[in-house]
């Protein structure tokens, strides 16, 4: 049984269909990739999934359970953590303070949320950050918080909505290490993002959105040369080149 099944779901925003009959499966310890022009409606799928509007139709299940009608907060309980776009720490705590936040999820006491904080920060490199008041964080040290944040919360599946918009090629390469050590302790990831050379080098699959649908599917390497993604990127003229 795949860990998350994605059966037909649709959205519509007014006349503006957003989604429109996306399936998908992501098996237990994968890396599947998620990527499309702007507007394809790839952050539209992972608020589906993460429970922030439910689907007009279709269904999603995680480890066989119907997710339809539970609340974000639900959800974040059966073991999905998401990241956003824009990442909005409580910018007057601190970055240890912050992933105590995401610590409380599970540990029962303060000083187990602190210590869990402290482990998931020791392990996305910012432990030199934990008196940092988040406001005074880089973006990509924002984004980096976000995720340790999900991760004190003991996911099994974490949805990451484009992590590494924003970072210098340094940055890039150290983010992808953290995702692969994310990926190696147990975590299935769903990865939404436009930086390419993250989402061949990680990805198992790669799934590409346009207008709402899924025009292609599968190993990176074969999604990258479809002349169907090309055209959808890069117009028509590159398809054929």
């Amino acid at each position: 049984m795949p860990l998350l099944e994605v059966s037909s779901i649709s959205k519509s925003f007014g006349g503006n269909q957003a989604v429109k009959g996306l399936s998908f499966t992501v098996e237990s310890g994968e890396i599947l990739g998620l990527i499309g022009p702007n507007g394809a409606g790839k952050t539209t799928a992972f608020n589906m999934i993460a429970g922030y509007f439910p689907p007009d139709s279709g269904e999603i299940r995680f480890k066989g359970e119907n997710l339809a009608g539970l609340r974000p907060w639900d959800i974040s309980h059966r073991k999905i953590a998401r990241t956003f776009q824009l990442s909005k720490p409580f910018g007057d705590l601190t970055v240890l303070e912050n992933v105590m936040v995401g610590g409380f999820h599970n540990q029962g006491s303060r000083s187990a949320a602190r210590r869990k904080a402290e482990e998931v920060l020791a392990f996305v490199g910012m432990s030199d950050r934990m008196g940092t008041e988040a406001q005074n964080l880089t973006v990509v040290d924002r984004k980096r918080l976000e995720m340790a944040r999900c991760l004190a919360t003991e996911p099994e599946l974490l949805l990451l909505d484009e992590v590494v918009a924003g970072a210098t090629p340094a940055e890039a390469v150290a983010m992808m290490e953290v995702i692969g050590r994310i990926r190696q302790s147990g975590v299935t990831i769903v990865m939404v993002e436009h930086v390419m050379r993250v989402v061949m080098g990680l990805s198992h699959r790669v799934l590409v959105l346009h207008h709402g649908e899924t025009i292609a599917v599968g190993d990176p390497q074969a999604v990258s040369r479809d002349p169907v993604v090309l055209k959808a990127y890069l117009g028509a003229r590159y398809a054929h080149a």
